[in-house]
């Protein structure tokens, strides 16, 4: 883990084939949040702890960041959850990392996400806490729906949603289970809704920290 943070100090920016989608995405103002991820086997105010950690390493790394300010200007909540358990070894053949807190890590090295990270000195430099900021179009599912709500609510007229499901309501459910057939079937509306969501990135991170518990 101690490539991460001299491979984040340069995050590529939020991504989106829609110029003027993303123009209009960067004047809106979106509600932020910091989420952590912690051990489950931490006492709850060693959790809190480490997660400060974090957060003095991300202000420390991005505090100049325009993301940083205006989450520590106008927003400031912090939402900790639980990343299981922390161990760097890693498989031979695969190399995954045994540890879920660390295999989080490195899921949000491969998609650039912008991360601090802590390593508790009197737990043997083990990985603790993992903390990132997120804007609403990852977690405010009423505004921002899952692609087949956002089809279904948002692109369909209401005659032509009630058609569809009525004709083969089983699909709708089979395109909520399986996300690749989403991408299969609606390529065109995929894009676009991902231009709605924020990009690749926020994508990611919805799927991430969806049905995670709080630690």
């Amino acid at each position: 883990m101690g490539h991460y943070l001299s491979e984040m100090l340069n995050p590529e920016p939020i991504d989106s084939s829609n110029k003027k989608s993303k123009e209009e995405m960067e004047e809106k103002e979106f509600e932020l949040r910091m989420y952590f991820f912690v051990p489950y086997n931490l006492s709850p105010i060693q959790q809190a702890i480490q997660a400060g950690h974090a957060a003095v390493e991300y202000a420390y790394q991005f505090g100049k960041t325009k993301i940083f300010k205006d989450f520590a200007n106008n927003w400031k909540t912090w939402i900790i959850l639980n990343g299981g358990t922390t161990n760097e070894r890693r498989n031979i053949e695969k190399g995954v990392a045994f540890g879920t807190l660390n295999q989080i890590g490195d899921e949000l090295l491969e998609h650039k996400i912008q991360f601090s990270y802590f390593k508790e000195p009197d737990l043997n430099d083990a990985l603790t806490a993992l903390c990132f900021i997120v804007d609403e179009r990852v977690f405010n599912y009423d505004d921002y729906p899952d692609f087949v709500n956002w089809l279904l609510n948002i692109k369909m007229y209401e005659s032509a949603k009630e058609e569809a499901q009525k004709n083969n309501p089983e699909l709708w459910v089979r395109l909520r289970l399986y996300p690749d057939l989403q991408q299969e079937m609606f390529p065109e509306y995929y894009e676009e809704w991902k231009v709605f969501m924020g990009g690749e990135k926020n994508v990611f991170l919805r799927e991430l920290l969806r049905d995670k518990r709080l630690a």
